[in-house]
């Protein structure tokens, strides 16, 4: 399969997310500028919805549509809340918007889904984080604390705009947790139960790339190849991930997330270490993909990498230090054990326990893990 970017150069192309339902990719620095007339071709009346970090982003693009942009909203909040959607969507029926804009992360990328989901109304996203989410028909929100997610052809955007440059003033520390929540994506599409050859080629592409670009943009913030490179590895994650189905990696990650207002990129690279340790053993033709990807040695290798990677990158890898309480773990693991996912590897509600357990300490996973008896043990002794 011939991905484009490979060279850092400027491309537009027509992802095939699911079924026959594609997504115009517009990639390259300088793109944002295209937004404007891009989105004529859409529809007319336009809400921008936009993070507080990209105002200036917005900025240009409202000043290129002029009359056309009828409705702004300049702040977004994490996880969607319920009560937070609904004032977007009446906002948009009010203005009788014809065109959702989303410029920034999962969360602006988010509110413009549910709004897109209940109006129908078509999305061109601006994304400036690796979240992934423009390239899902994945939607989300919450309520009390509780995550629903849903799949929607609706809420998938028509276009996206990839402009590297829109990354550069990203923190190193958002940067390096959503490098790692773009990983998770591209590795739990390459074990999910629908993969295909075309999304697994994807999946790795993404895992290489990002695994490559990741440590020169934090240690070099203003490297705009390598900005270029790791967008690229972000887009090919999220384009893998819309088009397979999630495990335990997103069901951890939702649950815990949503109910205990836990940051969600941050989250996933606290949990990718563990949860590949404990799957790598029951599915090793696509961890071989994944160890190739890094340059590793073979497939037991991928989790104790992915936390390598994480500590270099200074990305969370403790939920712990993210704010969860230790005495949240039996609760999630049982919510878990209600609700099964689909995942290579079966798994029990005390087997959830023992890897969340890992993940709270933000222990470096064995290269094949161990049984979780063996571990639980080993827990008891030091206790």
């Amino acid at each position: 399969m011939n991905l484009p970017g490979r060279d850092g150069q400027p491309f537009t192309y027509p992802a095939a997310v699911f079924g026959d339902n594609a997504v115009r990719v517009i990639f390259g620095r300088g793109s944002l500028a295209q937004v404007p007339s891009e989105a004529r071709t859409l529809g007319s009346r336009v809400m921008i919805i936009s993070g507080r970090h990209e105002a200036d982003a917005a900025a240009a693009v409202s000043a290129g549509l002029g009359d056309d942009l009828v409705a702004r909203i300049p702040d977004v909040v994490q996880h969607v809340p319920v009560d937070v959607a609904v004032r977007a969507v009446d906002a948009a029926r009010v203005a009788e918007v014809g065109l959702v804009i989303s410029i920034g992360g999962g969360s602006a990328t988010g509110l413009a889904k549910v709004v897109a989901r209940d109006t129908g109304l078509p999305i061109l996203a601006v994304p400036t984080t690796y979240a992934g989410s423009e390239m899902t028909p994945i939607w989300g929100q919450t309520d009390h604390g509780e995550k629903t997610t849903g799949r929607d052809p609706r809420v998938l955007p028509r276009l996206v705009v990839y402009d590297p440059v829109l990354t550069i003033s990203m923190p190193a520390d958002l940067t390096a947790a959503s490098g790692m929540n773009a990983l998770a994506h591209a590795l739990e599409s390459l074990y999910a139960p629908d993969a295909t050859t075309r999304s697994s080629e994807v999946a790795e592409e993404a895992i290489r790339a990002l695994a490559d670009g990741l440590p020169k943009v934090v240690a070099r913030p203003d490297d705009l190849d390598a900005r270029t490179a790791a967008l690229r590895g972000a887009w090919l994650a999220g384009w893998a991930l819309g088009s397979t189905t999630m495990g335990l990696q997103h069901k951890l990650a939702h649950v815990l997330a949503g109910k205990y207002q836990l940051p969600h990129a941050g989250v996933h690279s606290a949990l990718l270490p563990q949860v590949a340790a404990f799957n790598a053993a029951a599915v090793p033709v696509p961890f071989a993909r994944a160890a190739r990807a890094m340059g590793l040695g073979g497939p037991d290798e991928v989790g104790a990498a992915m936390f390598e990677l994480a500590t270099q990158l200074h990305a969370p890898t403790s939920l712990g230090e993210l704010g969860l309480d230790d005495d949240a773990i039996p609760g999630v693991a049982k919510i878990i054990g209600a609700s099964p996912v689909p995942n290579p590897r079966d798994y029990t509600e005390e087997q959830v326990v023992v890897l969340l357990e890992q993940a709270y300490l933000g222990t470096k996973p064995q290269r094949l893990m161990a049984p979780f008896d063996k571990l639980r043990a080993q827990k008891r002794e030091r206790n």
